[in-house]
């Protein structure tokens, strides 16, 4: 779970977004590190044991920086006003497959795949889709999947008008090989991740993903 302190820092830190009070708050932001790292380790403790791909990461493999990249944003705000948390199935592959949980006043999710992947890894995603198509396809359909996720997530930012280059227009899994990112999500309540038995609910969760992910982590990992 996510203590109110956390959510308190946060929601003080929406109002005064700035280096001056982050100074001037320092022990608060100490002790938000701390509640934020203690949330990670009660997740990776229910997920761990649920997908085992997980068993090497570490707390700090799953943590994002509060500071934002500004360099090439009109945003010039300098901190995240969200709690992010990954689990990998790969901590040393940057685009590898995973479990990713967000904590935004308004905006809480939890979500899984594969987000943008490089051009090579997009290729052999697709190339796996097209070959192992009713795997895919057996995967989406799953009672559990459907349940908790409802599909992979589809929009026009996320997929090409037209079939990608090598691939056939009436292939049968052509609605996903167009696709850009392999995702799926679904908002949660904010009330959800103060509940004391919120890792063990959202794990349940999360590990409807797990077919999904490991599809696409075998994808990754396949040899040329």
């Amino acid at each position: 779970m996510i203590t109110k302190e956390a959510v308190d820092f946060l929601g003080d830190l929406v109002a005064n977004n700035n280096t001056e009070w982050m100074h001037a708050n320092k022990k608060r932001y100490e002790n938000y590190k701390k509640d934020y790292h203690n949330y990670i380790a009660s997740v990776l403790a229910e997920m761990k044991p649920l997908d085992k791909k997980l068993e090497p990461l570490e707390i700090k493999n799953c943590t994002f920086r509060i500071n934002r990249d500004i360099r090439f944003s009109k945003d010039k705000l300098p901190y995240k006003t969200n709690i992010g948390v990954w689990l990998s199935q790969n901590k040393n592959r940057k685009n590898a497959p995973g479990y990713y949980i967000h904590f935004e006043k308004g905006n809480s999710f939890i979500a899984g795949g594969c987000w943008c992947p490089e051009p090579n890894e997009l290729k052999q995603i697709r190339k796996e889709i097209a070959f192992f198509y009713d795997d895919l396809k057996n995967i989406v359909a799953d009672k559990k999947f459907k349940s908790e996720f409802g599909a992979i997530s589809k929009d026009e930012s996320n997929s090409l008008k037209k079939a990608p280059k090598d691939f056939e227009p009436n292939h049968p899994a052509i609605e996903f090989l167009k696709l850009k990112s392999f995702t799926a999500s679904i908002k949660l309540d904010d009330k959800l991740f103060l509940d004391t038995n919120f890792s063990k609910i959202v794990s349940q969760k999360l590990i409807a993903l797990k077919p999904f992910n490991d599809f696409l982590t075998r994808a990754l990992e396949t040899e040329e």
